[in-house]
């Protein structure tokens, strides 16, 4: 069995989309109880990601605060991985492409997120991770007068913020969702990254849920894949998609979150419309786990342990029935650990199981000790035999 990526479980779903207009939100204590009891033949979580924010873990939180959110985790076994700053205005933040005022709240939060992951890094109950950011940038505001320009604010903005996490030791990985400007689209993720151009600090949070709507054009007919009547039996049509749409992002992924969507969108609370979370068992998900063959793999030529140190399932926006129900992340886990024994590999720098690359399998070979990479090469020969951009390797 794999041991690589690790798994974690999000603890922001008992944050995200409850309050006064939704669900009470759910304590950390008890996200951290459910994430810890589930078990499927033996396996585990190994870990849990964290929003930086009240009531789970302010942005302000003292040395003595994360202190105790360490001992939480030793306490159950866990540790500690990527941590979400809250850049948004209704979090203390502001949007990327706003006022002076608004980027400066921004770059704020980013520093204070970074400061809070430098200081667990130092607890010892962080080994990896990164700091996740959007453009804190509704759609409509980014199309108004000249979105191009709009992007290279967001952009610079970006710079900045990488700026500070490099002074933290951290990389940023940007959240591609419908639901943000100038992230909006496929297309316009992979532009945005392009005019940052700081590959080694920020790179691309991929979530299932969310780049199946990418292939979809939901916010951006003009970037669709497929068409609006897309019949959903045609699997070849489907995963050739997919693998367009990987191909472009997966040499920036750095994070990864395996989810389910069944091709609509939800929000609840505060929370604006995107990819809608599915349950692990609901029958009618539609991309399953189709998309991670993709974006799962390492960047052609690293192991998938250095590039993507976790995978990650992220329930945001279940009912609260459902994230109390131990089954649910039992049965979260269970798909997890079936990704990972797809794709994952058992120790540092050795795959054992398929990775997906362009929608062929590679399989490492123990007795003529080479890994098929079609077009890619042959892992033996090392790096200079990939034709890939300087910046990635």
């Amino acid at each position: 069995m794999h041991t690589f990526p690790k798994l974690h479980n999000a603890a922001w779903p008992g944050v995200v989309g409850k309050g006064p207009d939704s669900e009470p939100p759910i304590e950390l204590d008890t996200m951290l109880d459910l994430t810890a009891a589930a078990e499927v033949d033996g396996v585990k979580f190994d870990g849990f990601d964290l929003f930086l924010f009240d009531p789970h873990v302010s942005i302000d939180s003292t040395d003595d605060d994360l202190k105790r959110l360490a001992d939480k985790a030793r306490s159950r076994n866990l540790v500690i991985g990527s941590v979400v700053a809250p850049v948004w205005p209704p979090t203390g933040g502001g949007a990327a492409m706003g006022s002076e005022e608004d980027r400066k709240n921004f770059l704020t939060q980013v520093r204070k997120g970074c400061g809070i992951a430098k200081r667990l890094r130092g607890l010892g109950i962080r080994p990896y991770g990164v700091v996740r950011i959007d453009s804190s940038t509704s759609v409509g505001d980014w199309a108004q007068g000249d979105p191009t320009a709009n992007s290279r604010r967001i952009a610079d903005t970006f710079r900045q913020a990488c700026t500070i996490a490099e002074d933290h030791g951290e990389r940023l990985a940007a959240e591609g969702e419908i639901c943000w400007g100038g992230m909006h689209s496929w297309k316009r993720m992979l532009e945005l990254l392009e005019m940052v151009d700081r590959p080694k600090t920020l790179g691309f949070q991929a979530d299932m849920a969310h780049t199946l709507l990418y292939v979809l054009g939901h916010n951006a007919p003009e970037d669709a894949i497929l068409p609006a009547n897309f019949d959903w039996k045609d699997t070849a049509r489907l995963d050739a998609a997919l693998q367009q749409l990987t191909a472009a992002l997966r040499p920036w992924t750095i994070d990864f979150h395996v989810a389910q969507n069944d091709a609509t969108v939800h929000g609840t609370g505060s929370h604006d419309k995107t990819g809608r979370h599915c349950p692990a068992r609901r029958p009618q998900r539609q991309a399953r786990h189709r998309q991670s063959r993709g974006l799962l793999a390492p960047r052609c030529h690293r192991p998938t342990h250095q590039e993507l140190p976790t995978h990650l399932l992220d329930g945001c926006m279940f009912p609260n029935s459902t994230m109390m129900d131990p089954k649910t992340w039992n049965s979260i886990l269970a798909s997890m650990i079936a990704v990972r024994e797809a794709h994952g590999v058992d120790r540092k720098g050795l795959g054992i199981g398929g990775w997906g690359l362009g929608g062929r399998e590679i399989r490492w070979h123990r007795k003529q000790r080479m890994a098929m990479f079609d077009r890619f090469g042959i892992w033996r020969f090392g790096r200079r035999h990939l034709n890939l951009p300087k910046r990635f390797i």
